[in-house]
Order: structure tokens, then sequence, then C-alpha cells
């Protein structure tokens, strides 16, 4: 039994961790109250995770330790630096491997499938401090400091998830209800599952191979949102409804006074573009295959059930 450190309980950080606790290993889960899942071989903790010694005196002994860390959507240019850096030092002090979970900000617009060895060239602050926070863990990597890897997803399909088909649009459709989605509903866009996140970040985790560079979740065949929402339906058992778009001019409205609406469009082009991840490189090294997708969408629609 080997012992695990993770960072945040939110969907990523509480599969991770009951991941772990399943095969059998020590895991301590990291929150600022102390919160996380219910497990014998789970421990929860408060910390401070922007606090280097909090963190590093939490993962002393630890094999890995697990950013699953998630600031507040507006608050992501000022609160992830802190925290990246603490979890980067907790690393480097504690001997542990740190696995970062991060997304696909970083690359910016692009045209095609998304590969890990694309350049970071993200045009605004939420993808730009995302593109720092791996080539700071990378320089340090490289230096010979700490052993660091991270995986990437496209938008989160899983239990608890609150996204473009979580809590959005799954009550709604659940009681028959059209559902409104961020332009477009029908361009192609991936969705990487929750527990494909955890089984990937745990798997390079402690594989050296997966070391010293990012990993693409394997995920399923892109669906646009259209489709998306008919899957859902028809998994669920329930009459497919209508699907409509939010206009351009009330997404800006509502950005005058809700925060995290206000970000919206720096990230629009994902939506409004086809937005396609290509996860070659994890499945054949690791053999790793996405959850089958009618499987997915099942887990979300019993989580809101």
């Amino acid at each position: 039994m080997s012992k695990h450190v993770v960072v945040g309980a939110g969907p990523i950080g509480t599969a991770t961790a009951l991941l772990l606790a399943e095969h059998g290993d020590e895991v301590t889960i990291v929150t600022r109250s102390g919160s996380g899942p219910t497990h014998p071989a789970i421990t929860r903790a408060s910390a401070d995770a922007s606090s280097a010694d909090a963190v590093a005196r939490l993962a002393a002994g630890a094999v890995a330790l697990y950013n699953c860390a998630n600031p507040a959507y507006n608050r992501w240019a000022t609160d992830w630096p802190p925290i990246a850096r603490a979890l980067l030092s907790a690393a480097e002090r504690s001997g542990a491997v740190l696995a970062t979970v991060s997304n696909l900000y970083g690359y910016g617009p692009v045209s095609g499938p998304m590969t890990e060895d694309l350049p970071l060239t993200p045009p605004g602050p939420k993808g730009q401090v995302r593109a720092q926070m791996w080539r700071d863990a990378l320089a340090a990597h490289e230096t010979g400091r700490v052993r660091v890897t991270e995986v990437r997803g496209s938008d989160y399909l899983g239990p608890d998830v609150q996204g473009h088909l979580g809590d959005r649009v799954v009550p709604r459709l659940l009681v028959g209800k059209g559902v409104t989605v961020m332009k477009s509903a029908d361009t192609l866009h991936t969705w990487t599952a929750t527990d494909d996140v955890a089984r990937l970040l745990v798997t390079v985790a402690q594989d050296d191979r997966a070391w010293g560079r990012p990993w693409h979740v394997p995920s399923n065949p892109p669906r646009t949102q259209r489709e998306a929402i008919g899957d859902l339906c028809r998994v669920a058992g329930v009459d497919p409804v209508s699907v409509k778009e939010y206009p351009g001019l009330l997404i800006r409205a509502m950005g005058l006074v809700n925060p995290v609406m206000r970000e919206l469009p720096e990230v629009a082009y994902q939506l409004e573009e086809p937005f396609i991840l290509d996860s070659t490189a994890a499945q054949e090294t690791f053999a790793l295959a996405p959850t089958p997708w009618d499987d997915a969408l099942a887990r979300v629609i019993k989580s809101f059930r």
C-alpha cells in the first residue's frame, strides 16, 4: 500500500481519491474545509492549497501529489498561480510525483484535432495562466528538481458536473423541458468523462514513461451539443427535448451582473468552432480506452435522478 495526496474534492478529486482507495492505497484528500468522499482508506484534511508548508507536511512519504484543485472560474488569474507554486514546491520537498489536472485552454483556438505537441499560444488570461503553470512545472522537471506530468481533457461529462452536459441541461430534460445552450448547438465537440480523467491521472502519476510531458485523456468521438442532448434523452428513456441557443446579446448582458458569465467571451471559440481532442497517445501508451459513451451518459443521468 502506498500513500497518495489529492488536492481538491470536486468531481475529479473525488473520483481520483476513490479510485486509489478502492485499489487499496492510503489516500489523503485536502480541501480548505476538510470535505471529501467517505471511505475507510481516505483521510480528509483541511489545509490551504496555496501553503507549500501545509501541503508538504501532508505529502511527506507520498508517492504522488495530485493537483485536482478548482478555483472559482472568474478568479483563475489570481488564485491559480499561488496554488500552482505551492504544489510544485510541496512536490519538490516531499519527493512525490506531481500530477496535475488541466484542460485545453492553453492551446487557444486551433484548426483540426488537438494533440499534445501543439504550441501553447492562448489569447486570454485563463489560457495563459494554465499554460504558464505547465511551463513552470516542466522547467522544474527538466532541471531535476521534481517529477511532473499533466493530463488534459475537454468539457467534463460525469456525476455532479456543473457544465454544458451537466446541471445546465440534465434536470430540465429529465422532466421534459427544452434546454438552451451556448452557441453553437451544432458544432462538433469532445466530451471527457470524469472517470477517465481519474484513471489517466492515477496511471501517469505512477508510470515513469509519463513524466515530463502532458497527456490527453481518452475521450469518445466528438458529438455536437444537440446530438449529445439527444443521446442523454435516449439513455434516460425520455422523449427528445428542444434545443435552443442563447443569443449573444443576452450572454453579454448577463455578464454585466454575473462574473462567471463575464468570462465566457474569452473561450467562446471552444463552442463556435470544432473543438476536438486527439487522445491517441494516451490510449496507445497505457492501453486505456474511454468509458463507452452510453455508460458515461447513464452515470450522469443517475447522479441527477
